[in-house]
């Protein structure tokens, strides 16, 4: 059964995740969440960046999926120049 607790939202908009909560988790201080909310449930997924081996397997299929559709590495550098331009 999940772990249980209750807290409340400071004047400044946070709140504390209960010891027991960030113990059972392995929360540290600076921990990401992403932070979902639908009418009144408010859900936190913790993230964290991939590991060296996921992150090689991501950028190897991103190759893969390029060469297949035909992506150029000037097609890439046209993109990042437009999308600086809009800023």
């Amino acid at each position: 059964m999940a772990n249980v607790a209750t807290t409340k939202l400071s004047s400044k908009g946070q709140i504390v995740i209960p010891e027991n909560i960030r113990k059972e988790l392995k929360l540290e201080t600076g921990t990401q969440f992403v932070v979902l909310g639908d009418k009144d449930v408010v859900i936190l997924k913790k993230i964290s960046p991939p590991s060296i081996d996921e992150f090689d397997a991501l950028l190897k299929e991103a190759r893969k999926t390029a060469k297949q559709i035909g992506l150029k590495k000037s097609d890439i550098e046209m993109a990042i120049r437009k999308v600086r331009s809009q800023q």
